[in-house]
């Protein structure tokens, strides 16, 4: 199993930044795949970002593209999702996510609040 820990979540004011951290445990060397979901009140969740653990190959929604980056530190186990130029509109909880190898479903962690205010 694999555990998902985030931090760096906050309140920040309209074109700021943030960067989310998110340190993973337990059996790490089955990840394929981390991202970051989000999910603002009274929406669906939402993808934001991915990346392949192994190739560092990354994926964005095009509504964060060009502001957020999303990388790794495979040493260290860690995702990040650094995020310049914050809007309002990206208020939520921000949820960390990974793919394993052997487990159908993805494995969580438990979401860090991201507040920006205009």
């Amino acid at each position: 199993q694999v555990q998902l820990v985030e931090s760096g979540g906050g309140l920040v004011q309209a074109g700021g930044s943030l960067r989310l951290s998110c340190e993973a445990s337990g059996r790490t060397n089955s990840i394929y795949v981390m991202g970051w979901f989000r999910q603002a009140p009274g929406k669906e969740r939402q993808f934001v970002a991915h990346i392949n653990w192994i190739h560092g190959l990354a994926n964005y929604a095009d509504s964060v593209k060009d502001r957020f980056t999303i990388s790794r530190d495979n040493a260290a186990n860690t995702l990040y999702l650094q995020m310049n130029n914050l809007e309002p509109e990206d208020t939520a909880v921000y949820y960390c996510y990974a793919k394993t190898y052997g487990l159908r479903d993805d494995t969580w962690g438990q979401g860090t609040q991201v507040t920006v205010s205009s």
